[in-house]
């Protein structure tokens, strides 16, 4: 009973994820990773790793995050490029920069961004 079950379409597959975990970060929150040169906006968080193998074993086995973490997905930006990406929770901080972030699909998830964080559209929230 302290395990709950959820399809991840990443992964293709059913994961199995403890009922509860503790979040850092929520939705909306601005985050920069830890060792890599980028920030973005939290749309969305997997209790657990939930993406597929082949993504996983990309990673080396040097810098490999464990898989029992909340995991991330983020609308990111470098200085060159904006896109999607997924981390796990050991490699996230908070923004000091505390300002915006410039990604195309913003305006489709979130409405506003107040006080160092973006709130979701009306509609998206339950």
């Amino acid at each position: 009973m302290n395990k709950a079950s959820f399809f991840s379409p990443a992964a293709g597959r059913v994961i199995d994820a403890p009922r509860e975990t503790r979040a850092r970060f929520g939705i909306g929150d601005v985050v920069r990773h830890r060792n890599h040169d980028f920030r973005g906006v939290i749309f969305d968080i997997d209790p657990v790793f939930a993406n597929s193998e082949e993504w996983y074993e990309s990673i080396p086995l040097n810098v490999r995050p464990k898989r029992d973490q909340p995991y991330y997905h983020l609308l990111a930006e470098n200085e060159d490029s904006s896109y999607v990406a997924y981390v796990s929770q050991q490699n996230l901080m908070a923004d000091a920069e505390g300002g915006p972030v410039d990604h195309p699909s913003l305006s489709q998830i979130f409405d506003d961004f107040d006080d160092g964080r973006y709130h979701l559209r009306r509609g998206l929230t339950h």
